[in-house]
């Protein structure tokens, strides 16, 4: 069952102890994901004035001609919305985050990494946060809706679309408007045919290691050309990109990143899936299981992007998700099935990589322990079985 109203008290919540402590707050995460409405949440839970500008309103630019003197005067919280179209603020935002006493604290709003926009690190290095935003979770969505959530991926208006081929239309729509308008806006100069050729590909080897080679020549392109077009979908959020753990072990490891397509609504889109039945009965169902539980999982865990890896030995031994933070080191394999078995590979893994714990996410209702350390782990539990980093 879809719910009609998506809680995400928990962003708003975090959002509002970061601007506490920060003079500057940035919410992350690709289009249409729902920064805007947190934003407004947010507002509305804040004691003061608020302001906001939109930076995609002709208006709103207008009046941020003379950044500086348009800002200095307001007070309370301010909000700035697709900050990516004026990367120029963030030496405006360091000037106002360094007053004091601070007359208001500013919240922005952007659609790429913070490595796309390199100014924010660098203009406000220690004065600014970042929160990333992913879509919609299971946290989020309740169990129940765990077949949609699934096929329909975590963009809002895709979720809660009225059928799936309502939601895949959206989709569709979203794929078009962010090749031909989003990427040019951000400078980003590639042919929208190109790179939706592109992409498509990537979607067909979704959960596999990176082969710039193999895609390169699929394209007519260098590797190095290739390697960039990732770059640009990794910093707009469209794909994740899991880097390979490697340290001083007698096995040999793969050095290759593995890819996702970051939601899986339009991983579905790009193979031509829209139906639950058009999903089952397709081979790279599987994969899509696992680019979706490891979103629920990183997302579950609160791990940031530089603490997310995978993991393979030339061996043959392979861990599918690794998060590493500090002496902790939580490794996640991702079985579509409702009885997942320990395999070797995976006590491999325990040992070799010193884990913690070893999850086997799988489609089943129930959590259950397979030996020490390894535990069989229902995805319909995570907010049950799971702690938060």
């Amino acid at each position: 069952m879809v719910p009609s109203v998506i809680d995400r008290r928990d962003h708003v919540r975090q959002v509002l102890a970061r601007l506490k402590d920060y003079p500057v707050v940035a919410i992350l995460g690709p289009r249409q994901v729902g920064k805007s409405t947190l934003a407004g949440l947010v507002a509305t839970r804040h004691k003061g004035p608020v302001t906001r500008f939109d930076l995609e309103r002709e208006r709103d630019v207008a009046r941020l001609a003379d950044a500086e003197t348009a800002l200095e005067g307001l007070t309370g919280l301010v909000v700035l919305d697709e900050i990516q179209r004026r990367p120029d603020l963030f030496p405006v935002l360091r000037v106002l985050a360094d007053r004091r006493p601070l007359p208001a604290r500013f919240l922005v709003l952007g659609s790429a990494s913070p490595l796309l926009l390199r100014q924010s690190s660098e203009s406000l290095a220690g004065r600014l946060h970042h929160h990333l935003l992913p879509g919609l979770t299971l946290g989020e969505v309740g169990p129940g809706a765990i077949d949609d959530l699934w096929l329909r991926g975590g963009f809002p208006r895709a979720f809660l679309a009225r059928t799936d081929a309502v939601a895949a239309a959206w989709r569709e729509d979203f794929l078009r408007s962010f090749l031909e308008r989003d990427l040019p806006q951000l400078g980003i100069d590639v042919a929208a045919p190109t790179m939706r050729r592109f992409w498509s590909m990537l979607a067909h080897v979704s959960g596999q290691t990176w082969n710039a080679s193999e895609i390169a020549r699929s394209l007519g392109v260098t590797d190095k050309t290739a390697g960039r077009y990732l770059d640009h979908l990794s910093a707009t959020y469209m794909m994740r990109v899991l880097p390979a753990w490697h340290e001083s072990l007698a096995k040999r490891q793969v050095r290759a990143p593995k890819i996702h397509v970051a939601d899986s609504g339009l991983l579905h889109t790009l193979l031509g899936l829209s139906t639950r039945d058009d999903l089952l009965g397709h081979p790279r169902a599987g994969a899509s299981f696992e680019g979706f539980a490891g979103g629920q999982v990183l997302a579950r865990l609160g791990a940031r992007p530089d603490e997310a890896f995978h993991w393979r030995t030339q061996q043959g031994a392979e861990l599918d998700l690794l998060v590493v933070r500090g002496r902790t080191r939580l490794g996640f394999e991702f079985k579509m099935s409702v009885v997942p078995a320990a395999t070797r590979s995976m006590h491999v893994a325990l040992d070799d990589l010193d884990l913690t714990r070893l999850d086997v996410i799988h489609l089943g209702d129930e959590t259950y322990p397979l030996s020490p350390r390894l535990r069989a782990v229902s995805l319909r539990r995570l907010g049950q079985d799971l702690d938060v980093l």
